[in-house]
């Protein structure tokens, strides 16, 4: 706490009384709560965030009382800067003065000196928790160069201890190496043992050596970890370098946060900021802390696909090299202090020896597979590269061939195959090689690819062995992890595993098996793995150009007469004018003259085929009812899009209460918790800004983006796994039909079935069936045969229901409702 605020960790917004968080100074740029400032409001830039991130926290079990932040107490008790000599050397230097001379007192007094000496010595590395800890205290007192100074030394840490980490284990691997026992040496258990002893002890003064103190000093809590595993000391960094006018430094933290977290809202509209600043440059943008892999393997295939395979083969070959050096230093990592879930296990129940050792000899096997995912996942990217090292081989092979290295092809097939043996194309390649080079010249695979694929089985069959008797999980990051390695009784399971995550993704396959789509020509353009969520789908040529065009010309009556919005300001917004139109009132205002009447019906028609197919992909053979349809237009106002920072539509779950505090969404009123699937069918694109966008619970997490355009379908379910929001629509004007969708009948659209009455009145009125409606009208090129007719006659025959028993079930009154 904090003069009544509280934390509520990373992303969440520092809760200050009846506050709201971070407030929007004159520039629109966030900055920290007002009772977390103690200055003028003068100075605005941009924040670090739209909400402050957690503040450090002090380690378990360390004697360190926390400070106002949570972190270490401020004083000179402990702090990050390099401290004076200790009062007790000055002390003892006194007392020496006084005393008798001696040689041992002499001696104690040389001892003492050089262990101070030893304790300011410049290369002494200092806790970075303790180090950003102070920098955050620094940044809330708005002392911004000191919280640039200590910001900077932390990360400057960070990476000291883990390169020291990496180093220390690497050499002492090399000097206690387990397999050097001569032949004889006595019982199995001395010998390996004794080299564990050796092994811990070369850790111990490696790493005392490089850090200048002891290593349990610099274990720093998981949430600390995190933070800069997700770059947040950059996202002070910024603030502070802004604060202090050091513009290009502000704009390469700023940048080096946004590469890892693209889905921050706030820090979005910054760099957007920093885009627009005189002074600002392009090479400012930079990634501090950029892999060199990523670099090569990116311009790498770049080139490859520009077809310039020799520059593609150099940037492809450093690709390999780094990433399988980055490979080693994520490894060497891994093997740290055991990482137990259940801290408050009973005494009783802690392992034994060797069960103990098992468990943390897993742990780091298990560490160390994953790593392969780590060097494959972009900076900012939620999935890793299918088959990372394999590609590079893949792309490798084929890039040689073409620039005439025929062995260079053959070593990266023959390389190739390690992972995937029975791969056709690529034994049909090592034939044409042999043919090629002569079927005397041997062809091998890399001993760096050899030593990696051997080291993994090893690991893997080590795993499995545990998961198989210990028990356990184990996620394979591997794809090309041969079957037979797999225990009989896990491959079940495993199947399993796999059957249901593609029955949650549905996946394009598992959908296609149920049955086609019910009209042809659509396409599905991302599902819900593509779109990084559950429940998710985007569809394409639902609707024609023409279609498009004569719905768009049906929304001008919505500013006109339409259902009580006309273009006031949105509901959402007041940088945006709203317009909608609900299907029973497009059929009044066809009924009395003022728009056309194939325009009304194309919108009953446009909403019942985008039903259909919605219910066929989400729910086959289980009915859906509309919950409530609606034309909608937004359009900008164009004197107020300066400056503008909210959305078009905030971030909301379609049938639950967001709460993005507390991770939850309370199905409860006022949401419509009857709603159980929501579309959106785009009718153009000729705007800016606009699009769908979906969230994590948090709601500022972004996972998915759906660009507007003609025709095209998304759909998704209503409850708390899909946020989502609207961004905003800086120009021009969007038009869209929103659709919402329920299993309860009883909470079926009324409006709806008033307005097919009234269509079937005008078909008796015009005693002729309605697909002539368009003969001889300027309307011929609209493509109509391809969207079913909710009148009577016309319904497809698989409905249960006639019209007339449907509507029976529904009160002709009509209930009045506020979407929103």
């Amino acid at each position: 706490m904090l003069g009544g605020c509280q934390y509520k960790g990373p992303r969440h917004t520092t809760r200050c009384g009846g506050s709201a968080g971070p407030r929007r100074t004159s520039t629109g740029l966030v900055q920290a709560p007002t009772k977390l400032r103690q200055v003028s409001a003068g100075a605005a830039g941009p924040a670090p965030t739209e909400r402050p991130a957690r503040p450090p926290r002090p380690r378990p079990g360390t004697a360190r009382r926390p400070g106002p932040l949570g972190g270490p107490r401020p004083g000179p008790a402990r702090t990050p800067t390099r401290p004076g000599p200790p009062l007790l050397l000055l002390r003892l230097l006194l007392l020496s003065l006084l005393l008798p001379s001696s040689s041992t007192m002499a001696s104690l007094l040389c001892l003492l000196l050089l262990a101070a000496a030893a304790a300011t010595s410049p290369s002494r590395l200092v806790p970075y928790d303790l180090l950003y800890a102070d920098g955050v205290r620094a940044y809330f007192a708005r002392d911004w160069g000191r919280a640039a100074e200590l910001l900077q030394r932390a990360l400057h840490s960070y990476a000291g201890l883990r390169a020291a980490r990496r180093a220390c284990r690497a050499a002492c691997r090399r000097e206690a190496a387990f397999l050097s026992e001569p032949p004889g040496a006595g019982p199995w258990e001395a010998a390996l043992f004794g080299r564990v002893l050796q092994r811990a002890d070369c850790l111990q003064h490696c790493l005392g050596r490089r850090l200048g103190a002891a290593p349990s000093a610099h274990r720093a809590s998981h949430a600390i970890r995190r933070d800069f595993e997700q770059r947040e000391p950059y996202n002070y960094l910024q603030v502070a370098f802004f604060q202090l006018k050091k513009l290009d430094q502000a704009v390469s933290a700023a940048h080096t946060f946004f590469v890892a977290n693209p889905q921050h809202l706030q820090m979005r509209e910054d760099i957007e900021k920093y885009q627009r600043m005189s002074g600002v440059k392009s090479d400012n943008f930079r990634d501090l802390e950029a892999t060199p892999h990523w670099e090569a393997y990116e311009a790498g295939v770049q080139h490859y696909n520009a077809d310039e395979y020799l520059q593609a083969v150099a940037r492809l070959e450093e690709s390999l090299t780094e990433a399988l050096s980055a490979l080693e230093e994520c490894r060497a990592l891994c093997e740290g202090p055991w990482e137990d879930e259940d801290e408050e296990e009973e005494e009783e129940m802690q392992p034994g020896l060797y069960e103990a050792i098992a468990a943390h000899y897993i742990q780091v096997l298990k560490c160390r597979q994953q790593c392969v995912l780590e060097i494959a996942t972009k900076p900012g990217r939620v999935s890793a590269t299918e088959d990372f090292i394999p590609s590079h081989l893949d792309l490798l092979q084929f890039a040689y061939e073409q620039v005439g290295n025929q062995a260079l092809a053959a070593e990266c097939a023959a390389s190739y195959l390690l992972f995937y043996p029975t791969d056709e194309p690529m034994l049909e390649k090592i034939k044409q090689y042999h043919a090629e080079l002569g079927e005397d010249t041997a062809v091998a695979a890399r001993e760096s690819i050899q030593h990696y694929v051997q080291r993994s089985l090893m690991e893997k069959k080590l795993i499995y062995y545990a998961v198989e008797h210990l028990g356990g999980t184990f996620n394979d990051p591997d794809l090309w992890t041969p079957d037979e390695l797999i225990p009989e009784n896990l491959k079940e399971k495993h199947r399993e595993d796999q059957e249901k995550q593609k029955q949650e993704t549905l996946d394009v396959e598992e959908r296609e098996k149920r049955g086609p789509l019910p009209f042809e020509g659509i396409a599905v353009t991302m599902d819900s793995r593509r779109m990084n969520g559950t429940q998710r789908v985007v569809f394409d040529r639902v609707l024609t150009e023409s279609e498009c065009k004569d719905l768009l010309r049906l929304t001008k009556a919505a500013g006109e007469s339409g259902d009580g919005y006309r273009a006031r300001r949105s509901p959402h917004t007041p940088h945006e004018r709203f317009e909608g139109l609900t299907i029973l009132k497009a059929m009044q205002l066809a009924q009395n003259g003022d728009v056309d009447w194939r325009d009304a019906k194309l919108l009953l028609q446009a909403s019942e085929k985008s039903r259909k197919i919605v219910e066929s992909y989400f729910t086959p053979g289980k009915k859906l009812h509309f919950s409530f349809t609606h034309l909608v237009c937004r359009t900008a106002v164009d004197e107020e899009q300066e400056g503008r920072m909210d959305l078009s539509h905030p971030v909301h779950a379609d049938n639950c209460l967001l709460d993005p505090e507390g991770q939850e969404c309370w199905r409860e009123p006022p949401a419509y918790v009857y709603r159980d699937y929501s579309g959106i069918l785009y009718l153009n694109d000729d705007f800016q800004g606009g699009g769908l966008f979906f969230t994590e619970m948090d709601s500022v997490t972004v996972t998915a983006e759906v660009h507007p355009k003609c025709g095209r379908l998304v759909a998704f379910s209503s409850g708390k796994e899909n946020p989502h929001g609207v961004w905003a629509v800086s120009r021009g004007r969007r038009c869209a039909i929103a659709l919402w969708y329920t299993h309860s009948q009883e909470h079926a659209e009324q409006e709806r079935v008033k307005a097919e009455e009234l269509m079937e009145q005008r078909a008796v009125e015009q005693d002729r069936p309605d697909g002539e409606e368009h003969q001889g009208a300027d309307h011929s090129s609209r493509s109509s045969s391809e969207l079913p007719i909710p009148s009577g006659g016309a319904r497809p025959t698989s409905w249960r229901h006639k019209p007339s028993s449907d509507r029976a079930q529904h009160p002709k009154e009509l209930r009045a409702r506020d979407e929103f």
